[in-house]
Formats: C-alpha cells, structure tokens, sequence
C-alpha cells in the first residue's frame, strides 16, 4: 500500500507525459491571454474534446484518488494501532562510508503529509479538468501536476537525507515546469527562473547542512543521526581558524534550505511571482505541498533542532517576522491572487515559530488545517477569476456575491478558517501555536506571540477585505465581463465543497490527538521534544486572556474591513493618500525586490557583461581564435601584395634568391 501511495503519480505521470509527448499540441500556437488559457482564437484547433485529453485527465484523476482514499486508510493505521513502518525498496548508493538505501519511511509525521499532499492534489487534479478546459495542451498540465505531487512524496516518505534532498529537488524542478506552463509568456518565465533561483540559494545552504550532519555523525540515514544527536552537544567545527558549535551550524544551514523552499523572509521573494502559473498550481504549491517543505523538514529532524537551542531561536525569529511582514504587504495588494499568496507566507511564518519553540505538534497541526482552507481560497480566486473572464484585479470587480453564490459561500468558509473563528479548522491550530510561543517564557518567544498577534489583526482584515472587494459593492467590471458571470461547473465546485468540510472539520476532529492530551500517543517516537522545551504542555495553562485575544483582534480586524469596504468605500483611498509614503513602501513589498537588484542581480549583470565584453571577447577570443585569425590574414595580405603580376619582378626576386642562396653555402657549406 505504501508503494502505490507513492508511486501511482509517477505512473500517471508517466502515462499523461507519453500522451502529451506522442500526441504533439492539437493547436500550433499555444495562445493564453491571462491565467485560465481563454484564447482568442477560440481554444482548441478542432472540435469537441480530444479523448487523448480524456484519457490523460482520467488516468492522472483517477490515480490521485486512489491516493488519497489509500493515504486516509494509512494515516489511520499508522496514527492507530499500526505503528510505523519503514518499507525497504533497494540500495540506492554504497560508495565507503555512505551507504544510501531507498526506503519509504511511513510514520505519523509521514501519514498526516500524505493525507494533506495526497488529498489537496486529488482536489486539485479534478479542479483543472475544469478550469483547464479551453487549454490545448491538458495532457502535459496534468502530467506535470502528477510529477509535482511524487516529487513531495518522495520528500515526506524520505528515510533518509539524501533521499529527502532527491524528493526536495525534484518539487523544485516540477514547480518550475508548473510556474512556467503558458511559457510564451515573458512574465511567467521571468517568474520561473526567479523560483528556481531563489531555491537554489536555500538549497545550497541546505546541502551543506546534510555535508555538515554526514561529517558528524557518518551516516545520512535518519535513525542513525537521531540517536547520535545527544553525543554532538558541546561539540565545534573548525572555520577558517574560527570554532563554531557543530550542531548549531547543521541546524542553521538545513534552516536556510527550509527558508527557501517555504519562503521564509529574505528568500521570500519568488512566492508572490509564482502567482503567474494557473490557480492550480497556485493552489498545489502555496497551499499543501511545496511550501510546507521546510516546515515538515524541520519538523522531521526534531531530534537534532532540540540539541542546538540557538537555531531554534533563529527559527524563532525568522518565522515571526515573516508572519508580520507578509501579513503588511498582503493588506495593500489588489491582485486577489497575490493576496492570497502574501497570506500563505505570513502563515508559514506560524508555523514555522511554532517549530521554533519546540511545539512540533503544533506546527504540524497549522500545516494540516492550513492546507484545506488555502487551496480552498486559491481554488475559490480561480472560480472567481473563471467567472470574471480573466479578471484578477480586486479593483475590477465587486457586486457579484448574488451571481456566484456557491463560490462566495465557500470562500467565506475559507476566510473564516483563515482567521481563526470560533469552530473552524484555524481557530484551533493558530490559537496552539500563539499559546505555544507565549508558553515559551522566553525573549524570542514573547517576541513571536506579540507578532502573531498583530499578524491575526491584519490576516482577518486582509480576508474580509478581499471579499468585501471581489463581492461586495457596485459592479466595477464592464458590462461585457458582468453579462458574463456565471457559477462554475460541478467539477470545479465539488472539490472546493470537500476542502470545505477540511476548513471546517479538521480542527476540531483532530486538536486532541495533534496538540491535546493524545498528542504523545498519536506523534509517537516521530516527534521529539525534550522535556524542558516542552511548550505545548506549557500552552494548555496560560492565563485566560491569551486564547481569547487572537479572537477579540480578529474579530477587530473583520468590523474594520466591514467599515472601511462597505460602510465607507471611499475611506480606504483617503487614508492610502494620506499615509502614502507608509503605503507605497507596504505596495511595493518593502522594497526587497529593489534592494536584491541593487545588491545582486545588477552587480552579477555588470561583472557578466564585463566579463563576457573584456574578458572574453577582448581577452580569450582577442588573443585566441579572433588573433590568430586576425594575424594569418595581415601575413596572407602583406604576401599577396608580392604578386604583382609584372615579369621583372619575379626574375629580380629569382635573382636575389640565387645570391642569397650562393651566400649562404659560402659562409656555412
């Protein structure tokens, strides 16, 4: 069961793949306009569906919910009475001391990630059928979903780093191929490459974290490195004459991969862009899947983090700043797409502070909550872009709650979810991981907790501000788009409505065996936290204000947005011009953007056109091929001026020949 669970993707995607390949593009010209592949000429370049996208969609659907039903009967087995298990597949690398074997290892960390990565994918598969369909080329879509989603099952079944590392490469190249899908798009390629290099610098980091651990413990195997962790307390690596604590070092640099892939402050700036990939893909990679990454890596080396306090302080840090940083961009933007991604940063950034104070299980139980009602939101902003023909600028829509109104009910259940309203899946998950952080009776800690809490402020306001926006008010689309408006079909609204009953149900069912009382039998040996850290039991005994105030802000932060998007609709823009400076730094994402062209990318296209103008083309091809070239052609030309045709030139040169040779046997014969 656990190899199907695994495997099943890379074999639809290696079905949909050869259709997509064999099958060529029905259309010559991949046009799209925006996000959704409406093309103006009309989609597809013959009638009626193709049954090779038939037979692509059915394989890659079918599989995924195989999947997914069989990841439910795991997680329960194993979460249950079944223990984990770890199922051997061969020896991948034995090279002296690495010896690499791939195997699955299914344990509860294992079992709730396929459930969220198997589930979201399923819903999202059958999403695209319908949100795809006006698209000439379904087969490689689907095919690229289905390699995105092995990839992050070889990532969460990894037993060990290097298959980790495998899986974490192989999410990083489907994403690419994902963001990149309408590739004759300049925006979407500039945005794949901008993902793809951006995880590159996290993946460098985290490379040398799995060098570092290797060199320590011998081994890359994980139950190999748990056990050893305690015997590197204390222990230093030598750097360049300076000693540095070994375990703080490992765990900083694996950091730094996590910080990449899930878009942690400072490496952040890839996730607004890949908005330019279809909602979709927006909903597979922001909402279960690639970016939840560095939190379950994290999560999965627990044993090692507790041994180096310092790098969890750090993570501490990083995660509440992000959380607040994200949530400030996210309340100035008007793409609804973008933000519902600035949305999915700052949550990471919870999840990530959670880890940060030793509360695994709840990191691991925002991750799990998070996922149903994210992709829920972004598959909900598809609906709403699929009705407004294209449209995603919040400024262009509005009064069309009566249209849509399954879409508008569901993503009402996903913002509340998403601010932590009484009874749905957030409020249980971000409440644990605030009571957590203050729990924590530290600087950072308290730190963290007081960030939180002004990031719950905003994320309600910028939720209700988004619906009040694409919902609410006079019509600001044209008459043409609003004739248009139409609820979407069932195979799109369907899996919204089952990620629904997640957002709603997923906190409640699942608080007491994540974060409650059941939490050491449910996590079982999967999750380790020293004694002394143990911040969850903490959690469960602060002072009674603590729970309630993420409550009270959030619901501040919904009467705001009612106020300022319903009562006074010409308030927001007073204020904008009033505080401009504040605005225009919050609208252009603090800048981060500038300051890495300034820093980075500028200098790196000065010293390469340097290079490539002096150095090479001045240098090496001047002095190589080009001189060489450039000298044959002056001698040739300097010889050739010798023919000149004239007969008493040739004899006078035969002249002088015949005496320099008589010469030189006089001298030397």
């Amino acid at each position: 069961m656990e190899v199907l669970v695994v495997f099943l993707p890379l074999l639809a995607f290696l079905v949909a793949g050869s259709i997509a390949l064999f099958a060529g593009s029905p259309d010559a010209h991949h046009g799209h306009g925006h996000d959704h592949g409406h093309d103006s000429h009309g989609g597809h370049g013959h009638h009626g569906p193709d049954w090779r996208d038939r037979a692509a969609q059915f394989v890659t659907c079918g599989a995924l919910l195989v999947c997914a039903v069989l990841s439910w009967i795991l997680f329960f087995q194993v979460t249950g009475h079944g223990g984990p298990r770890t199922v051997q597949l061969f020896t991948w690398m034995d090279s002296g001391a690495l010896e690499v074997s791939w195997a699955l290892r299914v344990d509860q960390l294992t079992a709730v990630m396929l459930v969220v990565v198997n589930t979201v994918s399923a819903m999202v598969h059958v999403y695209s059928v319908g949100y795809m369909s006006h698209d000439p080329n379904k087969p490689r879509f689907m095919a690229y979903l289905s390699l995105f989603t092995f990839c992050m099952l070889m990532l969460v079944t990894a037993d060990n780093l290097v298959q980790l590392f495998f899986g974490w490469e192989g999410v990083g190249l489907a994403s690419y191929l994902l963001i990149n899908f309408w590739y004759d798009k300049p925006s979407a390629n500039n945005a794949a490459m901008k993902a793809f290099i951006v995880n590159r610098v996290g993946d460098f980091g985290f490379v040398l974290g799995i060098f570092a651990l290797f060199v320590l413990v011998g081994s890359v195997e994980f139950d190999t490195i748990f056990a050893k962790a305690p015997e590197l307390v204390g222990q230093k690596i030598t750097f360049l004459s300076w000693q540095f604590d070994a375990l703080t070092c490992a765990c900083l640099l694996l950091f730094i991969g996590a910080m990449g892939k899930s878009a942690q402050l400072g490496l952040h700036t890839w996730l607004p862009d890949a908005m330019e990939g279809p909602t979709p893909v927006s909903a597979l990679i922001h909402a279960a899947t690639m970016v939840t990454a560095g939190v379950f890596m994290i999560c999965r080396l627990s044993p090692v983090f507790e041994y180096a306090p310092d790098a969890l302080a750090v993570v501490t840090i990083v995660g509440g700043l992000t959380a607040i940083v994200a949530a400030t961009i996210g309340f100035t933007q008007f793409d609804i797409k973008r933000v519902i991604a600035y949305s999915t940063m700052s949550q990471l950034g919870y999840m990530f502070f959670a880890a940060g104070v030793s509360a695994y299980g709840a990191a691991m139980f925002h991750l799990f909550t998070h996922a149903f009602f994210k992709a829920l939101l972004f598959l909900g902003a598809g609906s709403v872009i699929h009705a407004m023909s294209d449209e995603q600028d919040m400024r262009n829509m509005g009064g069309i709650w009566r249209l849509i109104p399954v879409t508008y009910a569901l993503m009402w259940i996903g913002s509340l979810a998403l601010a932590g309203i009484p009874v749905f899946a957030g409020f249980y998950s971000k409440d644990i991981v605030l009571e957590a952080a203050f729990a924590d009776h530290s600087a950072h800690g308290t730190f963290v907790f007081w960030l939180g809490i002004a990031a719950a402020f905003l994320t309600a306001f910028y939720s209700w501000r988004l619906l009040f926006m694409a919902f609410h008010g006079k019509p600001r689309a044209n008459e043409r788009v609003m004739a248009h408006v139409h609820e979407s079909p069932l195979i799109m609204t369907v899996p919204l409505a089952v990620l629904a009953v997640g957002a709603v149900f997923a906190g409640m069912l699942f608080n007491h065996s994540f974060v409650g009382e059941g939490r050491e039998h449910f996590w079982g040996a999967a999750i380790k936290v020293l004694h002394e850290n143990d911040t969850l039991e903490a959690a469960h005994h602060v002072p009674g204000w603590v729970p309630m105030l993420p409550l009270i802000v959030g619901l501040v932060g919904i009467a705001l947005a009612y106020v300022l998007y319903i009562m006074m609709p010409g308030l927001p823009g007073r204020i904008a011009n009033a505080a401009k400076g504040a605005h225009q730094f919050l609208y252009n994402k603090w800048y981060f953007d500038e300051l890495y062209d300034t820093l980075f990318v500028k200098p790196a296209r000065w010293l390469g056109y340097g290079l490539w103008k002096a150095g090479d083309g001045a240098v090496i091809d001047g002095v190589g091929p080009d001189g060489i070239a450039a000298a044959t052609q002056d001698v040739a030309a300097r010889a050739s001026r010798l023919q000149s045709g004239y007969v008493y030139h040739y004899a006078f040169a035969m002249v002088i020949g015949v005496v320099a040779l008589v010469v030189w046997l006089s001298m030397f014969g």
